[in-house]
């Protein structure tokens, strides 16, 4: 190490691979100051603009922000937040071009300024060495300070190393053609470049500092000279000019000597590098609390009228930045370019903002880009492979980039290209070699993001699948000693000697019982002297009760017409017949249901014995009617006497004929209610009567006694033409006989049948 100083000392260094002399064009912007950038109509704020991750939102669509206010908040540790570069009001949040070779859009924040430019309120550090390094780490993490060289990798990560650091490289060779942001920035804002430095050295504790910083800026050099020669650890080194003395390896290997492995890091070197711009941004962001929300751009190129440095908000459309340089919008847009010349990018569009690593944008005039040079085949020169400063092979990564060969790309070391641009300028047929080259870094990176993103799925279900099967074991033992534990259980002894299983078997047994007495019968039992049922009604399906009401109606209906059909014969036949009792019992029990209640038979018993008497009486008297009229049609035994006598034999025999109809009547019912009364199985009578029962049943005898009325008017009417009939058949009788006498009995029979009539009318009227 203290060779290496002492080479330093002597202004004697190494040489890396490669390289080229580019002209420089740098006197164009570096003799004035750098300029303010005026506050923009719209600022178009990338939520990413660093190597890592995204941070997380914190506004919204018509939220009112100040100046310095975070936008997004981070939650891991490769994302960084992002600033409002002024106050304003967040518009709209939705994706826009980016500042990317590809022109690929991101999620942006639309802020539209309000003029005011109101800062948020800050908490200023008077003295950094008084607080840890975690809390300075802290405030360039919230800061959001990035690499601003051009790499964007997160500044806070860089500096929160453990390894032991011999060598602070502090890059300030700004190497590449037109760009002259950190000279300026170094000539004008020294102190706080210093401040930077001292910060990184108290969170680093390197042995010692290197600034690096090309010859062609004699004036930064002394500038730094001057504000370091305090510090006997800083060495300022000027460095011969040559492109790329500014990339990380390169600058590393004109200082130190050493070459940094593939695929390693300088920090496993014992080097850490930052750039100045950073230490400027660091220095902002720990003592005076401001994040990075603008940054120093070269605006450049002979397009414009009057190219300058200058402070630019980030965010910023590049379109208005260049608007105050006399850029005018209808020019050719294939000569903006985003960048210095070497390592920049075409934009797209310039609706394109500024963000944290942009150092210059280039409008050049056509002179300085010659636009008619065609890309032709390779022609085996070898020039590219001499002047690349990673000593790879561009013209193989050509060849295997344009047939997607991603596996021998990565055998090339592909990602040890810088990105340079140093073969393509010396590429005699034009070709564009960078651009192959980063098409094939993005389609690689994409790759690799799907294969982490797949093998982290892998682990994931592979991870469930052991956690479920772990889950089915653990279920499986719980249940096996829950079913131990219940069969100890229930072959556990008690006091009295019995066991749980046969308590449960009983259990079990009684609810089997109780539920089977719950159950309904298929069968109606009948139960007591009432012949009422044993089962209540729910015992009794639908089909059933549909099955005995259709019986009921059934049986009335033949009840019914037999009726009638009695009637019609009784008037047919001779006075002296009789209803015989068999034909009564058979009327009765045909139209009396089985199923009605005692009550109910008694009471049809009855109507139909008053009914059998009241026929037997009119048929008494009509035979009576027709022994009159044979007595008084012979002549020889008219006397007043003899007719007396046999007017109260008649009476007498009718009074005997409806006694006995009367007494076989009752004998009638007694018999019909002893045969209700019967029960079919165990010879007890049932007192309970259902209500509905009942009422249907007195529902019937109603029906049953209306039809008895019919019947009765039926037989009087033909009763009476019976009579008529034989009224005219007694008066033809008669005629032969003498005038006197025959007028004499047509008067009694007259009187006799008048007399009948009217008695069988009150015996009517009375029913």
């Amino acid at each position: 190490m203290q060779a290496i100083i002492e080479r330093i000392k002597k202004g004697q260094f190494w040489k890396f691979h490669g390289g080229i002399h580019p002209p420089e064009q740098k006197f164009l912007t570096n003799d004035k100051p750098i300029k303010n950038s005026a506050i923009p109509e719209l600022l178009i704020i990338p939520i990413q603009q660093h190597i890592g991750l995204p941070a997380d939102l914190l506004v919204k669509p018509g939220d009112k922000v100040l100046k310095g206010q975070p936008l997004t908040q981070p939650s891991l540790p490769m994302m960084v937040p992002v600033h409002a570069s002024t106050s304003g009001e967040i518009i709209k949040i939705e994706d826009h071009m980016v500042a990317h070779p590809s022109g690929l859009s991101e999620p942006c924040i639309f802020l539209k300024p309000d003029g005011l430019d109101t800062w948020r309120k800050k908490d200023i550090c008077s003295d950094y060495t008084q607080i840890s390094s975690k809390e300075i780490v802290e405030k360039i993490a919230n800061a959001g300070i990035s690499g601003m060289g051009g790499a964007g990798f997160p500044t806070h990560i860089k500096v929160d190393t453990k390894a032991n650091i011999e060598f602070l490289i502090i890059n300030a060779a700004e190497c590449e053609p037109y760009i002259t942001a950190d000279d300026l920035l170094i000539r004008e804002h020294s102190a706080k470049v210093v401040e930077g430095i001292k910060i990184l050295k108290q969170l680093l504790a390197p042995e010692h500092i290197l600034i690096g910083i090309e010859d062609n800026k004699p004036d930064a050099i002394a500038t730094l000279t001057k504000v370091t020669e305090s510090f006997n650890d800083i060495h300022v080194c000027a460095l011969p000019t040559k492109y790329p003395t500014g990339g990380e390896k390169q600058l590393i290997k004109v200082l130190t000597g050493k070459e940094i492995p593939s695929g390693t890091l300088p920090s496993s070197q014992g080097i850490i590098m930052q750039n100045i711009a950073t230490c400027f941004a660091i220095a902002e962001a720990v003592i005076d609390d401001i994040p990075l929300i603008r940054r120093v751009i070269t605006v450049s190129g002979q397009a414009l009228a009057k190219p300058q440095n200058i402070w630019a908000y980030l965010g910023t459309p590049v379109a208005s930045l260049l608007s105050q340089f006399g850029y005018k919008p209808d020019m050719d847009m294939k000569s903006i370019i985003m960048g210095g010349p070497m390592m920049g990018f075409t934009l797209p569009s310039d609706q394109i903002p500024v963000v944290k690593f942009t150092n210059c944008v280039l409008a050049p005039s056509e002179k300085e880009i010659d636009s008619n040079q065609k890309e032709v085949e390779c022609i085996r020169c070898g020039q590219c492979a001499e002047v690349c400063p990673s000593q790879l092979l561009p013209q193989e990564l050509q060849w295997s980039a344009k047939a997607n060969d991603h596996e021998q790309l990565q055998k090339l070391n592909l990602f040890d290209c810088i990105d340079c641009g140093a073969c393509a300028y010396v590429c005699p047929s034009h070709i564009p070699l960078v651009h192959y080259y980063r098409i094939a870094k993005a389609d690689i990176r994409q790759k690799q993001l799907m294969e982490i993103k797949a093998e982290k799925a892998k682990i994931r279900f592979e991870a469930r699948k052991s956690r479920l099967e772990r889950e089915k074991r653990e279920r499986e033992e719980k249940q096996r000693k829950a079913s131990e534990a219940r069969k100890a259980a229930m072959n556990a002894k008690s006091a009295d000697g019995s066991n749980a299983q046969s308590a449960v078997a009983a259990a079990l047994a009684r609810v089997k019982a109780k539920k089977t007495q719950q159950e309904p019968q298929p069968d109606t039992v009948k139960n007591g002297t009432n012949g009422s049922l044993t089962n209540d009604d729910d015992a009794i399906d639908k089909k059933s009760q549909v099955s005995a009401a259709i019986a009921r109606a059934k049986a009335k209906k033949a009840a019914k017409a037999k009726i009638q059909q009695d009637a019609v014969q009784h008037v047919n036949t001779a006075p002296s017949t009789t209803i015989d009792d068999s034909t009564v019992q058979q009327n009765e029990q045909t139209s009396t249901s089985p199923k009605k209640s005692p009550a109910v038979a008694r009471a049809i018993a009855k109507a139909k014995a008053k009914k059998l008497a009241e026929q037997q009486a009119e048929e008494n008297a009509t035979t009576t009617g027709k022994l009159v009229i044979e007595t008084e049609s012979e002549p020889d035994k008219s006397d007043k006497s003899d007719k007396s006598d046999k007017s109260s034999a008649l009476d007498k025999k009718q009074k005997i004929a409806a006694a006995v109809a009367k007494a076989k009547a009752k004998k009638l019912a007694q018999k019909q209610v002893h045969g209700m009364a019967e029960v079919s199985k165990n010879g007890e009578t049932r007192e309970k009567v259902d209500d509905d029962t009942t009422i249907q049943e007195n529902k019937e005898i109603d029906n049953e006694v209306e039809i008895d009325k019919k019947a009765k008017v039926s037989a009087v009417i033909a009763k009476a033409k019976a009579k008529a009939q034989l009224n005219k058949q007694s008066k033809n009788d008669s005629s032969a006989q003498k005038n006197s006498s025959n007028d004499e009995k047509k008067k009694r029979i007259a009187a006799a049948v008048a007399k009948a009539q009217a008695k069988k009318q009150q015996r009517t009227e009375s029913n």
